[in-house]
């Protein structure tokens, strides 16, 4: 199960410009999904959003929303950070509810556990094609990561996203043709070439020695 963090807003006006807001220290935010295809407006102060960015992964974590002056409490997952094209200035955030979906759609990464037999026994080289997964499942189920263990894989291995074992109730949305990770063996080294010998330097060389020879001491 993912990690929850708490994180504390409060309704905002439509009327409030959002570079005004920001002047004052505050990003201007917004709620889908808590009731059908309504969404609310919602601002929260600067540093609180910072903290928050730093505990919490966009389409992973779970954030326990709680909109102070409305009563409204529930979690959410973060959709989208907008910040300054070059500055780390936030602009704006957007969460989405989970409470009554049968089913949310978020990024977890995947982490490769152990160490293959392809590399420890037959001296190969291991490449992970995929860092992160997107996959379906509960609100309740979201896993922190994806696992997978290599340590039986020998060189030529190539594992697919359609190969994977996930936990019950989670699949993935990406092609199960992507390739996970491959094992391959490792590429010999080249000897280093030999400087080859032009025939112009040859004819140089042997007029010198000639040269040489033709010299009375």
């Amino acid at each position: 199960m993912t990690t929850t963090v708490k994180f504390e807003c409060q309704t905002r006006s439509d009327k409030t410009k959002s570079r005004a807001l920001r002047r004052e220290g505050f990003i201007p935010a917004v709620l889908y999904g808590h009731k059908g295809a309504e969404s609310m407006s919602l601002v929260a102060k600067a540093k609180d959003v910072e903290m928050l960015l730093k505990k919490a992964s966009i389409n992973n974590t779970l954030v326990d929303v709680d909109v102070s002056d409305q009563s409204w409490r529930g979690k959410a997952l973060i959709r989208e950070v907008q910040t300054h094209p070059w500055r780390p200035d936030i602009y704006h955030v957007s969460f989405f509810a989970v409470a009554g979906q049968d089913s949310v759609e978020v990024v977890v990464p995947v982490s490769l556990n152990g160490e293959a037999q392809g590399v420890r026994e037959e001296g190969g080289v291991m490449e992970q094609i995929i860092t992160e997964l997107t996959i379906q499942c509960p609100p309740d189920k979201i896993p922190e990561v994806i696992d997978i263990d290599v340590t039986d894989m020998p060189v030529g291995t190539t594992l697919h996203i359609g190969d994977l074992k996930l936990p019950e109730g989670v699949t993935a949305s990406d092609d199960p043709e992507r390739t996970v990770l491959t094992i391959g063996e490792a590429q010999a080294e080249e000897p280093p070439e030999e400087e080859e010998t032009t025939a112009e330097e040859e004819e140089i060389e042997g007029g010198v020695v000639e040269e040489l020879g033709d010299v009375s001491v």
